[in-house]
């Protein structure tokens, strides 16, 4: 299995370049290093602040606004918030309306750095949840923002994360570019593993039910059909007729995974799981945020992985 990027992609030039003042220790084959002055960067939620740290190692200090096992969806800033955002040199910003709360965080702590937002030029999927009638209104709009959730999406990500970061920190650009390069080939194998995971299920069986609608450009990258019981945001409502809809779906295609993410509030799907006699899976999905460090989806790599793991048992198990 592939790690997440450490040392081993800095060249020792480029470590020398920047190690005065720097103390350097090992534990476990993984740097300890920290710089005096690294570049102040705040992420807005955990898997962006994974990204932006596997693109700048220990020459950035990345805050996530949003950590693991929380919910940006219904974020609400604190002036500790602020503070952090008035103290960075970059933020980093998934964009397409995912952190509606940002733009008033910005003016709050009187920004003025650089603000990279990682969507920007890419043409996105547009949001799903009205097909199975959910209640419009939500932050999103009509653009799905979780393109992250397609791996080759991910790698626009970290090019411009890195091209932010040699923005902001000229002199450490051949370290950033290097550390992307690197990174970008874990993205690669990962995105060959998610497709020859896939590639082992007929397609007519990829058919898996979600609490809410967050993995459109997975389904998209990857042949599975995702039916979310909810819109984009986990703060959306669906309606009666959309959930009666679903569960008639469920039933006549005979759908056998049933996932509840790890973010989402249980009970819709523990009510379909009641109307259609499937039972949802044991295994939460990890959508929108990160596992704290002991948990399944500590990284981004690790999530991915993790959520196809359990997605291609739960179908495979099902058809035996």
């Amino acid at each position: 299995m592939l790690q997440s990027v450490g040392v081993e992609g800095w060249s020792r030039r480029g470590l020398m370049r920047w190690a005065g003042g720097v103390a350097v220790s090992m534990l476990a084959g993984v740097s300890a290093v920290r710089a005096e002055g690294a570049l102040p960067v705040v992420a807005s939620f955990s898997i962006l602040a994974d990204l932006v740290r596997q693109v700048g190692g220990d020459r950035v200090q990345v805050d996530a606004l949003v950590g693991p096992d929380a919910d940006a969806h219904v974020f609400q800033p604190s002036p500790a918030d602020v503070r952090r955002v008035a103290a960075a040199r970059l933020v980093v910003l998934n964009g397409l309306g995912f952190e509606g709360w940002m733009e008033r965080l910005l003016r709050n702590a009187a920004y003025r750095g650089a603000v990279v937002r990682v969507t920007d030029g890419m043409e996105p999927l547009k949001a799903a949840g009205h097909d199975h009638g959910h209640a419009h209104g939500h932050a999103h709009g009509e653009a799905d923002p979780h393109a992250w959730q397609d791996v080759r999406q991910t790698m626009g990500y970290v090019q411009r994360i890195a091209q932010a970061l040699c923005a902001a920190d000229a002199a450490g650009c051949e370290h950033y570019r290097a550390r992307a390069a690197t990174y970008t080939q874990a993205l690669e194998a990962l995105d060959r593993e998610i497709r020859e995971a896939w590639a082992a299920i007929p397609p007519a069986q990829r058919k898996v039910v979600t609490s809410h609608d967050a993995l459109g450009y997975y389904a998209r990258a990857y042949g599975v059909r995702i039916l979310p019981a909810q819109g984009v945001s986990t703060d959306s409502q669906p309606s009666a007729a959309g959930v009666a809809r679903l569960i008639r779906q469920i039933q006549r295609e005979q759908v056998r995974a049933i996932f509840v993410e790890r973010l989402a509030d249980a009970r819709l799907i523990e009510q379909i799981a009641r109307e259609t006699g499937v039972r949802p899976s044991p295994i939460p999905l990890y959508a929108d945020a990160l596992s704290p460090a002991g948990g399944p989806a500590p990284d981004y790599l690790a999530l991915m992985r993790h959520n196809t793991r359990a997605m291609v048992e739960a179908i495979r198990g099902a058809a035996r």
